[in-house]
């Protein structure tokens, strides 16, 4: 054992770590909102959250990543802290798959089938395969899909590099020497934390640990307790995320270390008494990599059998230990369209979620408006107050949303999630105006009002009938970006233009109606503001319509869309001469 050795370990180590976090990524990125949607699946039945947390953290290749990921979601409120325990428990199972590929490495067989099942032999082929994938196929997925095979081949060409540094470890009388140190199972649960927690990838800790093994001086004496302190160790990254989260993000990361405390505390003299008192033949034996595989998944197991029927009291001391004094003084505007950027560490994840939100604003600027327009017939000073407090919340949403929006696109996203962001960006700041004008026409129902002012009957007809058109135009923009409904999206822009010729003969009749005399001046002020305001409604409608439609052609050339149907396009020539004849002053 040189200085060579000692870099090759290293060397080992860094493409292990490299080739994991490009499996990591690229797993997350093929299942895209998938990670979002099984997480919003978690139910009070704890299998089945459990389930849902193996899976996710398959996916994510990382007991740690998931819990960061919860650590977000919390701190977002996206979900609740109770939610998270069981999840827990199921992505500290997952997490152990990786241990069981590792320890394919110690197959020896004279049979080529046995032999190829030895990722040394096969990674070889999938960095090939997904080389080619990635330089030829031209769908993300695809891409994706040749991302993990070469990572998981980086991260086998990790493994046998460290392997093959510790393997002159066997014949070193020191490192022999050293190793009883560990029979001291305490040591063996501190030195698995510290290291786990240096580097901070229990994966990675574990297959150095089964590289250990193959030089036969590992027993399981030792493992065991080291393999719980690394359980123990891979709880750092959750708990250096938590760091200037709420009180319920910070325990989720105390609960994720305080079950792999307990399991420890709990298993670890339980192994030792009965080995005390049956001596276990097995105790003093060596180790191999198979052995550590199933010492971490039997330790994550027992802990969630053990743990798992006393969640509500685990979660109770927690809450007791960590009480939350900030929830009582919480407004709701502190909620309001607020993502923590430790989603950023699941782009897929995020996107979903700034959709969720991008939806809710949606439907809060149709209801602002909805409201606005009722004051125009009936004015209440309690309306008129929600008018300005959900405008204020339209506010926020897009304040926040579009800074998480920007930092979220400079972010490796799949092509999917990179369209539904810039469908978001181009889209958010048509709903805040949208809630500009609620404003607006609140404010012209209050001078109506205050006024004691009203419309001739006539112009009352004229406006009822516009106003009915904008109240379609806002329903069916609505519907058309909560389903992503390109067919109802393409019905905004022949409505807009029924809406503007509207506007337009509005405007002629009053000048009619003021020069016989039916109207006043007062009145005619009245009127061109509650059109103006009409009018810039139903152009952000088209504007969110036709962004909805250019996201599915790859493109935002919203000019070049809007020539294209106007002229030569018989369906929007259809649809326009139906709301014209449904609309008719």
């Amino acid at each position: 054992m040189n200085l060579f050795s000692v870099l090759n370990l290293l060397c080992g180590l860094g493409f292990f770590l490299f080739g994991m976090q490009i499996m990591s990524d690229n797993l997350e990125r093929l299942a895209g909102g998938k990670l979002e949607s099984t997480l919003k699946k978690v139910t009070a039945n704890p299998v089945v959250s459990m389930c849902l947390g193996a899976i996710i953290t398959i996916a994510m290749q990382s007991s740690s990543a998931c819990t960061v990921m919860l650590v977000g979601l919390v701190n977002s409120g996206i979900m609740q802290f109770s939610q998270t325990i069981n999840v827990i428990f199921g992505a500290n199972i997952g997490t152990t798959l990786t241990a069981w590929i590792l320890s394919l490495s110690g197959i020896e067989s004279d049979n080529l089938l046995l032999v190829m099942l030895k990722p040394k032999n096969f990674s070889p082929i999938l960095a090939v395969i997904g080389v080619f994938m990635r330089m030829l196929c031209k769908k993300d997925r695809n891409k994706s899909i040749g991302y993990i095979m070469v990572g998981f081949a980086v991260l086998m060409i990790g493994m046998d590099f460290m392997s093959s540094a510790v393997s002159p470890l066997a014949d070193m009388p020191e490192f022999g020497a050293l190793l009883v140190k560990f029979t001291n199972p305490l040591l063996g649960i501190l030195v698995g934390t510290l290291f786990t927690a240096l580097i901070q990838s229990s994966a990675a800790s574990v297959g150095i640990l089964q590289a250990l093994s193959l030089t036969g001086s590992v027993t399981w004496g030792m493992a065991i307790p080291i393999v719980m302190g690394q359980n123990i160790g891979t709880c750092i990254t959750a708990i250096m995320s938590c760091i200037g989260t709420n009180t319920n993000a910070k325990r989720v990361a105390v609960m994720h270390t305080l079950v792999k405390v307990i399991g420890t505390l709990l298993l670890l003299p339980l192994y030792l008494i009965c080995n005390a008192l049956l001596q276990f033949a097995f105790h003093n034996a060596p180790v191999d990599a198979f052995g550590i595989a199933l010492i971490h998944t039997l330790f994550n197991l027992l802990t969630t059998v053990l743990l798992m029927p006393a969640s509500k009291q685990i979660i109770r001391l927690i809450e007791r230990i960590m009480p939350d004094k900030s929830a009582a003084t919480a407004s709701r505007q502190d909620r309001i369209g607020r993502l923590d950027e430790r989603l950023l560490n699941a782009p897929s994840v995020a996107v979903q979620e700034c959709g969720n939100y991008t939806v809710e604003m949606c439907r809060e600027a149709r209801e602002t408006l909805r409201k606005a327009i009722g004051l125009l017939d009936h004015y209440d000073t309690d309306t008129a107050q929600e008018v300005v407090e959900l405008e204020d919340d339209i506010d926020l949403y897009e304040d926040r949303l579009g800074t998480f929006l920007v930092r979220l696109s400079a972010q490796a996203l799949s092509r999917r999630d990179s369209h539904s962001v810039s469908l978001m960006l181009h889209t958010i700041g048509d709903f805040e105006r949208l809630g500009d004008h609620a404003v607006n026409l609140k404010e012209v129902a209050r001078e109506i009002h205050e006024k004691g002012l009203s419309f001739s009957e006539e112009a009352k007809r004229e406006v009822d009938v516009l106003t009915q058109a904008i109240e379609e135009i806002l329903q069916l923009t609505q519907e058309a970006f909560v389903a992503g409904n390109l067919e109802l999206a393409h019905q905004v822009e022949p409505l807009e233009q029924v809406v503007d010729k509207l506007i337009a003969k509005t405007k002629d009749h009053h000048v009619v109606r003021l020069q016989r005399g039916e109207c006043t001046i007062e009145m005619g002020f009245i009127l061109a503001d509650l059109l103006n305001n009409y009018e810039r409604i139903s152009d952000h409608c088209s504007n969110i319509a036709v962004a909805l439609i250019e996201v599915d052609h790859n493109s935002f050339d919203t000019h070049q869309y809007l020539n294209d149907v106007k002229y030569g396009s018989e369906s929007f020539a259809a649809a326009f001469e139906t709301f014209a004849e449904k609309y008719q002053l």
